[in-house]
């Protein structure tokens, strides 16, 4: 059977202040007025039922997704005692998965990604799905690049692997990682790479098996609390796992080192939505081209996005590419060159109580 595994553990600083501790990003609803998890869910809809979706996220998150998502069984919500990046994430999810059904097939999505149309993915993840049932290939979406782009991962394709109901499946010649602006314009023109979209298609076996053959330490600690999966000791030896492993990507741990890797070559509208920056992209500008948001009362500025989310007033005056944002008790104003420091300056509100409790 095909199964969904949504990851939504980030904390989606970069969304700071609207994205807090306990609401972070994907449980904003920055694109519509959905959340972004909400999004991720409806564009499974008629393709995967709501009874073969599974969410993993931070523990401290589980009670706002299941009042978000009455329609997912809260048992489908599946917890980490901590963040230790994606490999762990989803080794232990297609760990649970596989006990449950050997043959899965997982489909992992991000939750805060803006995609569409939702009919092309479904097209393109069901071609993954097909070869996937047919042999040990893990497979990830790329996505065709629409702009030089020095934000994201690139896959360089290789051969062309098949070819399926017009849709362009490759072989995985190597992973990029995040490219200078000039790098980054090679590729976009070179046509070879693709975004790396961060969703993947394999069997919950075939990444056991790549995860046992490059990832001995992991395996080995998974291993030892298989039996304990679904009793009341799960918690306890699942935090020992986190307390035990890598912190690591599932790109480093496992795709760029294992045989076969495949890519879909993915026609999509494709964001990560990875920052205030990405409003530039997706929303719609004044004729000054700002974006604006919520009660906000502007003469003459340029370039801004200018976001309320309060019941009070932001007022500006001349001011050009900046990014305002105004909670009912933050109010952050940063230079666009600059808001890429922002994960730095939330850094040093740990430890100093005054600031913690504005994280």
């Amino acid at each position: 059977m095909n199964y969904a595994l949504i990851m939504a553990g980030g904390k989606g600083e970069r969304f700071w202040p609207l994205s807090r501790t306990e609401k972070p990003k994907q449980l904003l609803k920055i694109t519509s007025d959905k959340t972004m998890l909400e999004e991720t869910i409806e564009r499974m809809e008629e393709f995967i039922p709501a009874e073969r979706i599974r969410i993993i996220t931070g523990q401290s998150m589980k009670t706002s997704i299941c009042d978000i998502l009455p329609e997912i069984d809260s048992s489908h919500v599946w917890t980490e005692p901590f963040g230790r990046n994606t490999c762990l994430a989803i080794a232990y999810s297609a760990l649970k998965l596989q006990r449950e059904d050997p043959e899965a097939i997982m489909v992992v999505l991000s939750s805060d990604h803006l995609i569409k149309p939702k009919e092309k993915l479904i097209d393109e993840l069901k071609v993954a799905i097909e070869i996937c049932q047919k042999g040990d290939y893990l497979i990830t979406l790329g996505i065709t690049p629409t702009r030089p782009e020095s934000g994201y991962g690139y896959i360089e394709t290789g051969d062309l692997f098949k070819v399926i109901e017009g849709i362009s499946v490759y072989s995985v010649s190597e992973f990029k990682e995040k490219p200078d602006r000039i790098t980054a314009q090679q590729y976009y023109y070179g046509r070879k790479h693709l975004w790396n979209s961060g969703m993947f298609v394999w069997s919950a076996r075939t990444i056991l098996d790549r995860i046992e053959k490059h990832m001995p330490a992991m395996w080995k600690d998974l291993k030892s609390i298989e039996d304990k999966l679904d009793t009341p000791q799960e918690d306890e030896a699942v935090k020992e796992l986190y307390l035990n492993s890598e912190n690591v990507s599932i790109d480093v741990a496992i795709l760029e080192k294992a045989s076969p890797v495949l890519t879909v070559k993915a026609d999509l509208v494709w964001d990560d939505v990875g920052s205030w920056l990405a409003l530039d992209r997706i929303e719609q500008r004044d004729k000054d081209n700002n974006i604006i948001k919520g009660n906000v009362a502007n003469l003459g500025s340029f370039e801004s996005i200018i976001y309320n989310e309060s019941d009070g007033l932001i007022a500006t005056i001349g001011v050009t590419d900046l990014i305002i944002v105004k909670t009912d008790n933050i109010v952050m104003v940063a230079h666009k060159t600059q808001i890429n420091q922002l994960k730095k300056l939330l850094s040093g509100f740990h430890g100093d109580e005054n600031l913690e409790k504005y994280l």
